[in-house]
């Protein structure tokens, strides 16, 4: 298994995935009731999304931090990314769920924004593997 030192570029990158989650979650878990009414969705599902974004977020700043981690545990914020997206889209499109215009808008920013952020810890993983191999470590 590689691994890699993060670049400040993957780290600005991680520590921005973590504060746009953050606030995000903050926003949806706090204000599920007003955000229900104004989206269009249940505030159950708001207030668990927000929740789960937390664990998340903190694992984005752990990740920041450390000097060296294994690729695979940049993977992870990467395919977390994309698993969100997709189930955003899911909700967009969910029998039963009929989020509002601003809701439908809520849910496609939250697509783009999940995807620009894999895309972006993609491009910093590719940079940090594509060091010499004298400046990596690998393990058996």
């Amino acid at each position: 298994m590689s691994i890699i030192q993060p670049s400040s570029f993957l780290r600005r990158v991680l520590f921005a995935d973590a504060a746009v989650s953050a606030a995000v979650g903050a926003l949806m878990a706090l204000g599920a009731g007003a955000l229900a009414r104004l989206l269009g969705l249940p505030a159950p599902l708001l207030t668990i999304a927000g929740v789960a974004l937390f664990p998340y977020a903190a694992y984005l700043v752990w990740l920041a931090t450390r000097t060296a981690v294994p690729s695979a545990a940049v993977w992870v914020p990467i395919a977390l990314n994309v698993v969100w997206a997709l189930d955003c889209g899911l909700v967009l499109f969910a029998a039963g769920l009929h989020p509002t215009g601003l809701g439908e808008a809520f849910v496609v920013v939250q697509i783009v924004t999940v995807l620009a952020f894999a895309e972006l810890e993609f491009i910093g993983l590719r940079r940090a593997l594509s060091l010499p191999r004298a400046t990596r470590t690998h393990l058996a």
